[in-house]
C-alpha cells in the first residue's frame, strides 16, 4: 500500500487540481449566514441524513476536480451528527478521492493513541489534523499508523494566531528560570539567535516525517499554513521543502491565488488549497447565486470548484 503522500500526489496529477474542499455543514439559524437549503431539512428525517445528503451530493458535483476532502468534525458534532460523517468519509472513498478528518487532536501518549485509533479505525480517515503542542511524546502515537497522513498546526489563518506562533523563542539551556531579562548592550561580541515559534514548529514536522517519505520523496507528515500570510508561508517552505502544506484561508476569509505561490514547489507539489463555505454554500453568494437556485446547490459548488481549480492552475503558471 502507497503512503498518504504517494495517493495524494497521484491524485493531484490525474485532477490537475490541488483544490481541498472543506465539507463543514450547518444547518438553517438566525445565527448563520451560510447553511444547508432548508428543502432538505423538510425532506428527511433527521440531521444525519440532511446533513449526509447534502455531503453526497456536493461531492457527486465536484470529485472529478478535488484529489482531497476534508470534513471538520466539530460541524458533525454540535448537530449529534456522527453518523452523517462517517458516512461521509466512505462516500469519498467510493468516488475515488482522500479524506484529511479535521480533528486537531492532541495529548499526552496514552490519550493521543485512543485518539489515533478512532480517527483511523473508527473513522476510517486518510488523514487527520493533530495538534503538537504536547510535544513529541503526544505526536508519536499517530505515528504508528505508518501509511496514514498528518497535518499539524505551523502558521494558522486567523489573524490572532501572532499571538503565540510569531514569537521569538531562544534556548539556554543553563538558564532554569521562567523569565530572565536581558540588555541588548550586555550582550555585546555574543551571538544570541531567535526564532519565531512557527518556525520551530516546521523544523519539528520535518523531523517527525522523516520516516514516512514515499516513493515520490514527499513526507505524509506535513504542515497547515494559513494563505492569509504568504511571507511566513515562504519561510515555512523553505524548511518543509519536501511536505506538504494544506493552507487554509482560500476565498471566503479573503486570500487569492496569488497569495498561495509561496507553498508550491517548483514541480507543482507540495500544497493542498483548502475552501470550505465558498464552495459548499457557493449557491448563496456571487456571482454564483444569481444562476443557480437552492435546488441546484451541487451545481453552484460544481462552477465553484471548477473555477477555483483553474484560477490556482493559471497563478502556477
Amino acid at each position: 500500500m502507497n503512503n498518504f503522500a504517494d495517493n495524494l500526489i497521484s491524485q493531484i496529477k490525474e485532477k490537475k487540481s490541488i483544490i481541498c474542499i472543506g465539507l463543514d455543514p450547518r444547518l438553517p439559524s438566525k445565527e448563520e449566514k451560510n447553511s444547508i437549503p432548508q428543502f432538505l431539512i423538510d425532506e428527511t428525517k433527521d440531521n444525519n441524513e440532511a446533513i449526509f445528503e447534502f455531503n453526497k451530493r456536493i461531492i457527486d458535483a465536484t470529485c472529478e476536480f478535488t484529489p482531497i476532502y476534508k470534513p471538520n468534525i466539530a460541524f458533525y458534532e454540535q448537530y449529534y451528527a456522527l453518523s452523517a460523517l462517517k458516512d461521509t468519509i466512505n462516500y469519498i472513498k467510493k468516488n475515488d478521492s482522500l479524506s484529511i478528518l479535521d480533528a486537531k487532536r492532541g495529548d499526552i501518549g496514552s490519550t493521543s493513541k485512543a485518539y489515533a485509533r478512532d480517527l483511523f479505525e473508527n473513522y476510517k480517515a486518510d488523514a487527520i489534523t493533530i495538534n503538537s503542542y504536547f510535544g513529541t511524546d503526544g505526536v508519536e502515537p499517530f505515528l504508528s499508523y505508518k501509511n496514514k497522513g498528518f497535518f499539524t498546526q505551523v502558521k494558522n489563518s486567523n489573524p490572532s494566531s501572532a499571538e503565540f506562533q510569531d514569537l521569538f523563542s531562544v534556548r539556554l539551556e543553563d538558564i532554569k528560570n521562567d523569565q530572565i531579562s536581558v540588555k541588548i548592550e550586555d550582550l555585546k561580541d555574543k551571538s544570541v539567535i531567535l526564532e519565531r515559534n512557527f518556525v520551530q514548529m516546521a523544523r519539528l514536522v520535518k523531523e517527525w516525517g522523516r520516516k514516512l517519505i514515499g516513493s515520490n520523496g514527499y513526507s505524509s507528515f506535513g504542515a497547515v499554513v494559513g494563505a492569509t500570510f504568504p511571507e511566513q508561508m515562504k519561510s515555512i517552505r523553505k524548511i518543509l521543502d519536501k511536505c506538504f502544506l494544506l493552507i487554509p484561508g482560500y476565498g471566503a476569509q479573503g486570500a487569492t491565488a496569488q497569495d498561495i505561490i509561496n507553498g508550491i514547489n517548483e514541480d507543482g507539489l507540495g500544497a493542498i488549497v483548502n475552501s470550505s463555505r465558498g464552495i459548499i454554500f457557493a449557491y448563496q453568494t456571487k456571482p454564483y447565486s444569481v444562476k443557480y437556485p437552492a435546488n441546484d446547490f451541487e451545481k453552484a459548488a460544481s462552477q465553484a470548484a471548477s473555477d477555483m481549480r483553474n484560477e490556482l492552475n493559471e497563478a502556477l503558471k
